[in-house]
């Protein structure tokens, strides 16, 4: 079918495929949602379960275990990571990539049903177990709002409030808040004026319940009507707690509450949870959106809705931005859209420069159609603007502007030979339709086992493969259909043919080729030799996962030893926040204490809570700050926080993994932190790794009461007695809950406050017997206290413990580097029988990442196999083509040594762009070969001037391809991908002039001198 011809014949209907993209593209680029990253869904679950009193063993061992047990039967489950603290057991279950998003729900439903099962095996006292699949919900608008003139509890209302009001707004999934102070009624009993009125603590406890508690009370039939019985609360209101009256035991008489005790409302004594925004109280507030919805547009209306909330809120309150996804991905955005049109404005500029004025606007015309047809499709389809789909569009740029300047060059040649435009629009477009088809094809192909796959690697990169796919193919449709009409328009016929490839550059190219196909063996020799040098060389080549984000923010993880006071954890971090503060770089500081901020981007991952832990996140102005702030921050923490162990991490663009982690699998906590002591000293001796702990920290300081048990049994006292006078003594008893509207505040019984600090006075805590006789000093039953330490966190990895060690790099050094430098001596440490070392971190998840595409790669280049031997009906033209395919890493491994860019995630994908870009030049080159075969050329004059014929598209395309990637070199994302593709396609574009002509001469046996005659295939 001669499809430019008609194109050309019939306009019209050209015409309105050009209108289409045209203003759909301008439409959707208006409409388009934008994201910071795909829609993606975190295959991880947490499941915490309490077991109050029990210590870290015995959760681990009574608990943790029986949950772990029962998971493992779950077929999804790819590993279970546990943590056992003292009290509460952390599961977390992450289940197999090769399950799809979209059976999560159904997965977590069997997960719940099992953890349900496993509830009647807990011990007494544990549980129930809580099932969070909640966890990787991303709040991406981020604020900080201090209110010092505000009370506790008029903060508290101030973040209903504002939760209420964004629930509201259209686009908002979820909105939630933290660092409010939680409130409690305190009972502060006197425990002298209790033993002199004869009340025990337990009627105490007794009343308090009995008046908070709600229960049925029945109903009863009148006149054939049902009246539900419903007494009035007893506790309405604090007051009622003071009035609330106590029998004193053998008597009538009743006491006050009020006359044994002090009564008041306030803030929990040891809060959970405790954020400073540039050095003042604050809480947060973050909100997340609704899936696939443009976060733009959400982070614009929440701010619009918190402008018209101003009058509601109290005068001295302040919002600040911590992060706002909408304002990043606008930015991004606005810049890649930028750095795109820059790139199509180069092309374009070179175009018309090397080929002319009119054939540049005609191949630029014709690019920027493709690009903005591709927008219009995205719409349709779904697809937002995010990271990998508009990386997808760099990736696909060379391919693009290939098939429109194929098109192009044929029409020029056929014109400056004398054809009308019409004619030679309709044999450029015919002689190469097919081949420029199949070519196209193949390139989609080396990306559809990656986005068609059905596990994360195909939700992740889904969009990645359906831009490729969507702009490829409409770049080839409208090269052979709007190229030949915008070229019928603007290019003028020659009126006196002339021979078209007399120029220097193709004399030069000439006599290159005859004296490379000559000595055509030496040269690929060469070649072979040149290949396998770069493929040892790129042994030498940076490896990295994900680069740093363009973000200027960074953290600060900050532990002290474990069961440090949260109330102190904030004291040591306050100097450091006020050393931040004094720094010029610096925007914000926001202090976390006792747990992680929220997840306000996807690869940020919170840290648990932990009442020795705290985090920074810092904000400068620029990125490139962040480094030397850095270096004098760890400088300021070696001097005065020795006893800290810190972490300082970049906010990345890929998942958030700390650079190496030896993990040390075993039974016995005394010998894995004996390993991990000898890993870290390996660690320590290398200047290159800092930051270097481990994540069981510190045994920690535990009081230990020595129980006498023969005495106890003699008095009439049980050990939970002592326990729960103990209890009382120190942090209180929770007796009962008041409810308050919506909420529900803790009563909690404990001694003033004088007595409950005094360690000294915990001997003379009074005990009720058994047999009810006169309460008994503590010091009867318990000997003494004891100090000594305990493990306070056991972590465990699919059922084994598990201690990790790990580490950070200096800057400028890649995880790959450090791991290489400490990996054989870590190795070398003897195991004992029954223990392994297995390494995490940076290298494990990007193996997992790589060995999920390659497990995938093999039926895209399948595709592309059969496709290339289906193209030409033959098996030596494809051999040719995918020899030539691996030497195109030369080109990449001497674009990063020399710009010491690391090889990433991203650079990965541009390598396998690389494939269909040389694929696409080597099959249309061969093509012709083939084409001026059959029309009776010798063999060799045939290779030689069918490759002269392409060398102008070759290397137009090359060029144009590699000078449109210059704007990205700035873009910490695209950069590395940016250089792979301009270092690989500058060699690749000397394999398609050189390389394919001598595998084609020396296959098929054609002598190297022009004019003799070609050996029969």
């Amino acid at each position: 079918m001669d499809i430019a011809r008609t194109a050309i014949d019939r306009p019209v209907q050209t015409w309105l495929i050009i209108l289409a993209c045209l203003l759909g593209g301008l439409w959707a680029m208006l409409t388009l949602g934008r994201l910071e990253d795909p829609s993606f869904t975190l295959k991880t679950a947490i499941i915490t379960t309490p077991y109050p009193g029990a210590n870290a063993e015995q959760v681990e061992q009574e608990v943790t275990e029986r949950l772990e047990s029962a998971i493992q039967q779950l077929p999804a489950v790819d590993y279970v990571r546990s943590r056992s603290r003292p009290g509460i057991s952390e599961v977390e279950v992450e289940i197999k990539r090769a399950y799809p998003s979209r059976n999560m729900p159904q997965l977590w439903d069997e997960l719940r049903r099992k953890i349900g099962d496993a509830q009647a095996s807990l011990p007494p006292g544990a549980g129930p177990s809580l099932v969070n699949d909640d966890f990787g919900d991303v709040y991406g608008i981020y604020y900080a709002i201090m209110a010092p003139e505000l009370s506790d509890a008029e903060i508290r209302d101030l973040s209903r409030f504002l939760r209420r009001e964004l629930l509201r707004v259209n686009g908002v999934a979820k909105v939630t808040t933290a660092g409010e102070r939680s409130e409690a009624l305190y009972v502060e009993l006197d425990s002298e004026r209790l033993a002199s009125l004869g009340v025990p603590l337990e009627q105490v406890i007794e009343t308090l319940r009995a008046a908070s508690d709600i229960a049925e009370s029945g109903a009863i039939t009148l006149d054939e009507r049902r009246l539900r019985i419903a007494f009035s609360q007893q506790l309405a209101s604090p007051t009622h707690l003071v009035e609330l009256r106590i029998g004193r035991p053998g008597t009538t008489e009743q006491i006050r509450l009020d006359d044994i005790a002090t009564i008041r409302r306030s803030a929990t004594e040891l809060p959970d949870h405790l954020i400073r925004f540039n050095g003042e109280p604050a809480f947060t507030l973050a909100v997340a959106g609704v899936a696939d919805v443009n976060i733009v547009e959400v982070g614009q209306a929440v701010d619009a809705r918190l402008h018209e909330l101003q009058e509601r809120i109290p005068l001295g309150v302040e919002l600040h931005p911590i992060y706002e996804q909408h304002r990043v991905v606008d930015e991004a955005i606005g810049s890649f859209l930028v750095s795109l049109a820059l790139a199509v404005a180069i092309v374009i500029g070179v175009l018309c420069l090397s080929m002319g004025w009119r054939a540049g606007l005609v191949v630029g015309a014709t690019l920027l159609l493709t690009v903005l047809g591709t927008l219009l499709f995205m719409r349709v389809l779904g697809l937002e603007m995010e990271r990998i789909s508009l990386g997808a569009l760099i990736i696909a740029m060379g391919m693009l502007v290939d098939n429109a300047i194929v098109v192009t060059e044929g029409l020029l040649i056929g014109m400056q030979r004398g054809a009308n435009a019409r004619d030679a629009a309709s044999t450029a477009a015919r002689r190469t339709q097919i081949p420029l088809l199949g070519a196209t094809v193949i390139g989609i192909m080396a990306f559809a086992g990656i986005g068609l796959s059905p596990d994360t690697t195909g939700d992740l990169l889904f969009s990645l493969f359906a831009v490729i796919a969507v702009s490829l193919l409409l770049s080839w449709i409208l090269a052979i259909t709007v190229t030949p009409l915008l070229g019928h328009y603007l290019l003028r016929t020659v009126h006196e043919a002339t021979t078209p490839y007399t120029g220097r550059l193709y004399r030069g190219y000439r006599r290159l080729l005859e004296g490379v196909l000559r000595w055509r063996l030496l040269t690929l020799l060469s070649l072979i030799l040149f290949t396998a040098g770069c493929i040892f060389a790129f042994g030498f080549v940076k490896q990295a996962f994900f680069p740093a984000s363009n973000t200027p923010i960074f953290f600060l993880h900050y532990q002290l030893p474990q069961g440090t006071d949260i109330r102190a954890t904030d004291r040591h971090m306050q100097d450091l926040d006020a050393f931040l503060r004094t720094q010029p770089e610096v925007l914000s500081v926001t202090q976390f204490v006792g747990r992680g901020a929220s997840r306000f981007v996807l690869t940020y991952t919170p840290e648990r809570p932990s009442s020795s832990y705290g985090l920074f996140m810092i904000r400068t102005a620029e990125r490139d700050q962040i480094e030397p702030l850095a270096a004098r921050l760890r400088q300021r923490l070696d001097a005065h926080h020795p006893g800290a162990q810190t972490r300082i991490e970049r906010l990345m663009f890929g998942p958030n993994v700390v650079g190496i982690e030896a993990r040390f699998s075993g039974p016995d906590p005394v010998m894995l932190r004996h390993l991990g002591n000898q890993a870290k000293a390996i660690m320590e001796r290398d200047d290159l790794l800092t930051d270097i702990v481990d994540d069981w920290r510190q045994r920690e300081l535990i009081l230990k009461p020595v129980f006498d048990e023969e005495r106890a049994r003699m008095a009439g006292v049980q050990r939970d007695a002592a326990m729960r006078a103990l209890q009382f003594a120190t942090t209180g008893i929770q007796a009962a809950t008041y409810r308050e509207n919506d909420r529900r505040l803790p009563i909690v019984l404990r001694p003033p406050e004088h007595e409950r600090l005094d360690v000294t006075r915990l001997h003379e805590r009074q005990l009720e017997s058994a047999n009810g006789s006169v309460p008994i000093p503590l010091r009867q039953v318990i000997e003494r206290f004891e100090t000594t330490s305990e493990e306070s966190v056991i972590r465990r990895r699919d059922r084994m413990r598990t201690l990790t060690v790990q580490a950070s790099m200096v800057s400028g050094v890649t995880a790959s580097e450090g791991l290489s430098r400490i990996r054989e001596p870590i190795e070398a440490i003897p195991l004992p029988l029954g223990y392994r070392l297995e390494w995490g971190g940076e290298h494990e998840a990007s193996g997992r990442s790589r060995a999920s595409l390659r497990a995938q790669l093999p039926l895209g280049f399948l595709a592309m196999l059969v496709i290339s031997v289906l193209l030409f009906g033959k098996w030596r033209q494809p051999l040719i083509l995918w020899l030539v395919v691996p030497m195109s890493i030369c080109g990449v491994v001497i674009g990063l040594l020399a710009s010491g860019m690391p090889f990433t995630f991203t650079a990965l994908l541009g390598l396998l762009s690389l494939s269909g870009m040389l694929m696409k030049n080597g099959i249309v080159l061969l093509d012709e070969i083939d084409a001026q075969i059959r029309e009776g050329k010798p063999g060799g004059p045939a290779v030689v001037e069918a490759s002269v014929s392409r060398l102008r598209p070759v290397v137009l395309a090359a060029g144009t391809t590699i000078l449109g990637m210059l704007p990205l070199l700035g873009d910490a994302f695209f950069a590395s991908m940016a250089t792979t593709i301009m270092g690989g396609l500058a060699f690749a574009t000397l394999l398609t002039l050189v390389a394919v002509p001598v595998l084609y001469a020396l296959l098929f046996g054609i002598r190297p001198l022009p004019g003799q005659n070609h050996a029969s295939r």
